[in-house]
């Protein structure tokens, strides 16, 4: 991955992010890459808003990594910004390739030169892997999380 180039994700980069959204067991059953208009949606949304950090990693020509970081002023620890990063994936192909930890020590950077005081992310309870992955990074499960689904 000596090509590697991690830049903000474009509209013509949908089907790629999308495509890696929906090839695992969870993604498999809330995505559909076959239908982007929904995508197409949420990207222009995502593009208009200044706290958004939506990237794409290629290499060679090819779209292999995606994640969304998000900027979250507040109030609680003194008044400190955190980041938020979600929807990490590597493309099958360049799986095991170190390609995750150069992404997410993207986000780290990056949320630094935000002036972000926190990273925070969540991981479903199921994904033993990706936590030992997050752990391996330095983060630690320090919280647990809960969601409510309005739909």
């Amino acid at each position: 991955m000596n090509d590697l180039t991690i830049r903000p994700a474009e509209a013509t980069d949908l089907p790629a992010v999308v495509a890696m959204l929906a090839d695992d067991p969870l993604g498999a059953t809330r995505e559909s890459p076959d239908d982007l208009t929904p995508y197409q949606e949420a990207y222009a949304r995502i593009a208009a808003d200044p706290h958004q950090h939506l990237v794409v990693a290629e290499s060679a020509g090819r779209t292999v990594g995606t994640l969304q970081l998000t900027v979250i002023p507040g109030l609680s620890r003194r008044g400190a910004t955190r980041t938020l990063i979600e929807a990490v994936r590597i493309d099958a192909s360049a799986r095991g390739t170190g390609l995750g930890t150069v992404l997410i020590e993207w986000a780290v950077e990056q949320s630094r030169s935000l002036g972000a005081e926190l990273i925070q992310l969540t991981s479903d309870a199921t994904r033993t892997d990706a936590h030992r992955f997050y752990e391996r990074l330095g983060f630690t499960g320090s919280h647990v999380g809960f969601k409510l689904d309005l739909r």
